[in-house]
């Protein structure tokens, strides 16, 4: 227990000194509430069943935070500790590697919860964001979310090479999913046509998934599943891709 925390509070500083990584996390997210926020304001309007159209936004904003991480964040960390050796030093103490890889995920769990409050703060300090129907219920669907996509960003660290290959890969897989699933702009102003384009990405369900507790305080049963299988497909498929060196 006490490897785990060290390596935990570790992480965290390591994470806090990437600027990169701190700004597309935490920053960029409320940036574009922000910049959305002053441009179409937050007026309930009935075309939109009465929510503003940052209320509308939030849900997505989270789900883009949660991908950054499971896309970006962890596949180029863990590629990147391969390139230089750290994982194979790390091998040779007591250490495990369960516990290299949830000090990871607590890790991210903790920079993706500071992102979402960040975003709730100041939605509701500057646009009077509505808070959640689906009231704690929230929570947990935001946990598998995350975990869904950590798992996938744990199978992508071991597949990938370098970490240079991770970056690459995971940007290309990550932001037509960013663009297209709602995390970026709300999907009720893309055509019809992409919008059933969208319900193929994880990310979508993701989003539909807080998106459907946020706002109506609904379990989407469908958004679940999939989410639910990704997480167990990715949990399983990295105990076999991951790599010391």
């Amino acid at each position: 227990m006490k490897g785990f925390t060290k390596l935990t509070y570790t992480e965290l500083k390591l994470q806090i000194r990437e600027p990169i990584a701190v700004f597309f996390t935490l920053a960029f997210p409320v940036m574009l509430l922000v910049l959305f926020g002053a441009i179409f304001g937050n007026e309930a309007d009935e075309t939109l069943s009465g929510y503003g159209r940052i209320d509308l936004s939030v849900p997505g904003y989270i789900g883009m935070i949660i991908g950054t991480i499971g896309m970006l964040g962890i596949p180029v960390t863990l590629a990147n500790y391969r390139d230089l050796g750290i994982l194979r030093r790390l091998r040779a103490t007591p250490v495990q590697s369960g516990t290299v890889l949830w000090s990871h995920v607590v890790t991210q769990v903790v920079i993706a919860f500071v992102g979402i409050v960040l975003l709730f703060v100041v939605g509701s300090a500057f646009y009077d964001l509505r808070a959640p129907d689906g009231n704690a219920m929230v929570i947990p669907a935001i946990v598998i979310g995350a975990f869904s996509f950590f798992a996938i960003g744990f199978v992508l660290a071991g597949v990938m090479p370098t970490a240079r290959t991770a970056q690459v890969v995971g940007m290309a897989i990550f932001y037509p999913m960013l663009f297209l699933s709602g995390a970026a702009m709300p999907r009720f102003i893309m055509p019809e046509i992409v919008q059933n384009i969208s319900q193929l990405l994880p990310l979508t369900h993701v989003v539909i998934l807080i998106e459907d507790l946020w706002l109506h305080g609904t379990w989407n049963l469908t958004s679940l599943a999939v989410v639910v299988t990704m997480f167990v497909v990715g949990l399983i498929v990295s105990r076999y891709t991951f790599r010391w060196e």
